[in-house]
């Protein structure tokens, strides 16, 4: 999601990267490419995260998407357990720093980087500093002109994987948009800007640090024919502002800095050594940092009772003759999809007796008062786990008036089996609601796991996230309590084992099979699909 001024984000080739017709909004909607809601009985194709003979790329009209996913970012405890690894890019202004921290991203050919410029934080001008401006007599190449304090806030939530919004700056009003850019889920983060590195806090969160060294009358060739092409400025004014500010300030404030690099990377992005070296080193920090949670999940926290967060909904005859339905492999699409429907309207009920209520006297008809109840917040959210968790959202809607909805793709790697973030719509402003976090099944947890720990991420507080799923292994119900001891976990029944593929036994099968109809290719193996979630 790479993030410069006047323009919006768009994931491109891994990163977030500007598009200059303004679309995307760095989360933003990609409904016309996901699987939706389908209740009726017709076969429908399944789908997977990529195609194994096919780079993973998915292409529309006006963005292409990286669609590997992000793996965990966070141990079996459920805390970060790695910070993104920060790259700190400083050069001249026009000296190719923006071309590097592209070609370092093609060389990656990792998933989840966020190119972040220093141009978003530029102050906003006053009445006065405007009028300087317009005849070019504000000085931007001189460091007070960046608001440090909110770079370097925002910096330290990136690498501390936090959700962030992050300013975008107009350079022909010199002003910020009102709309700010959400960023979120680095693993890479490229910082680039002439003031990279002229603050010492600043400089402490870079984990890697290199200097675009270019020559002068290039610089200046470059920076003539972007500020009069791109920024609609005069010729005139261009070499003035040059000559009286931007040469002075390379000399007095930045070119010292280059003995603060790492790496000093000569002719910009034509040097290919200096970048290849770059990326082995990258490749060699994130190999240190894989994580394996999955394994560690299915070691710990077995044999204890289950925690006292979890409400199993009543075994009634109903409850139990409906499991009995949707459990047997001969029953069809349709009395599967009927019945699994009416679970769902239980367990949304349930789950909606456990938010916050308040004493409401209300007059009925006939003029007398009624001591009833009322929610006692400020709203209430659904976010599904796709794809079997989008089939609960109907139940949701049906019980909770104008309820917001939003949506996580979690798919598993087939060649580590650790799980993966692939997609994030969720609404804005969550942070202050109650979140209804919606599974069908929950296996290992790890699935569920990495939602919460998004929605964390997000600033929803975690006493404020309730779990809900049909079927739940005693395992998952562990490790979600163990890592996560404030979310409330509500399911309409809990079975005690794991098979060695992580399925659920006696289980349910793959739900989303089931519901929306799709079955496996012949030839594909049982490890190849993806599998309930876990």
């Amino acid at each position: 999601m790479s993030y410069l001024p006047t323009y919006s984000g768009a994931r491109i080739s891994g990163c977030w990267t500007l598009t200059s017709d303004g679309s995307g909004d760095g989360e933003g909607s990609l409904d016309r490419l996901l699987p939706s809601v389908s209740t009726g009985l017709s076969p429908r194709k399944r789908t997977t995260s990529q195609c194994k003979s096919e780079p993973p790329l998915l292409r529309t009209s006006k963005r292409t998407i990286y669609t590997a996913g992000r793996p965990p970012w966070y141990n079996e405890h459920g805390t970060q357990s790695k910070e993104a690894f920060v790259i700190g890019l400083c050069g001249g202004s026009a000296s190719g720093k923006t071309t590097v921290a592209r070609k370092i991203i093609e060389a990656l050919d990792v998933p989840w980087v966020v190119l972040l410029s220093m141009d978003s934080f530029y102050k906003v001008l006053t009445p006065e500093e405007q009028t300087l401006a317009a005849s070019n007599d504000y000085n931007f190449d001189h460091p007070d002109a960046f608001d440090f304090d909110l770079l370097k806030h925002i910096l330290r939530k990136l690498k501390q994987g936090k959700s962030v919004k992050i300013p975008v700056y107009d350079f022909t009003t010199h002003g910020r948009h009102k709309e700010w850019k959400t960023v979120y889920g680095a693993s890479v983060i490229i910082f680039e800007g002439i003031m990279a590195f002229a603050d010492k806090e600043l400089l402490q969160l870079l984990d890697m640090k290199l200097f675009v060294d270019t020559d002068s009358d290039i610089r200046l060739v470059r920076r003539l024919r972007r500020d009069i092409s791109e920024r609609g400025r005069e010729i005139e004014g261009v070499i003035k502002q040059y000559n009286k500010f931007v040469k002075p300030a390379f000399e007095q404030y930045i070119e010292p800095t280059m003995r603060l690099a790492d790496i000093v990377v000569p002719r910009g992005g034509g040097n290919m050594v200096a970048i290849d070296l770059i990326v082995q080193h990258v490749h060699s920090q994130l190999e240190e940092r894989e994580l394996s949670v999955r394994a560690a999940l299915a070691s710990a926290h077995q044999a204890q009772p289950l925690p006292q967060t979890l409400s199993v909904l009543e075994s009634t005859p109903q409850v139990r003759g409906m499991h009995t339905i949707i459990r047997n492999k001969e029953t069809s699409r349709d009395e599967f999809i009927f019945y699994s429907k009416r679970l769902m309207r239980l367990l949304i009920e349930r789950a909606l007796s456990f938010l916050p209520s308040q004493v409401h006297v209300v007059q009925t008809p006939q003029g007398e008062d009624y001591e009833g109840r009322t929610f006692n917040g400020k709203r209430i959210t659904g976010v599904s786990i796709l794809r079997a968790g989008e089939t609960m959202e109907p139940a949701l809607r049906a019980v909770c008036k104008d309820v917001r909805i939003g949506k996580i793709l979690i798919q598993t790697n087939q060649d580590t089996g650790e799980p993966e973030l692939h997609y994030l719509r969720l609404p804005k402003d969550i942070s202050e609601d109650h979140v209804i976090l919606m599974d069908c099944t929950v296996s290992t947890g790890a699935a569920a796991m990495m939602a919460v720990r998004v929605l964390l991420d997000h600033d929803v507080q975690e006493d404020k996230i309730m779990l809900v799923s049909l079927l739940m292994a005693e395992m998952g119900i562990h490790s979600v309590a163990y890592a996560f001891p404030q979310v409330k976990i509500i399911t309409t029944a809990v079975d005690k084992k794991v098979n060695d593929l992580f399925h659920i036994i006696p289980g349910i099968g793959n739900f989303g099979d089931r519901y929306f109809g799709t079955d496996a290719p012949p030839d594909w193996s049982d490890e190849e699909l993806d599998e309930p979630s876990y």
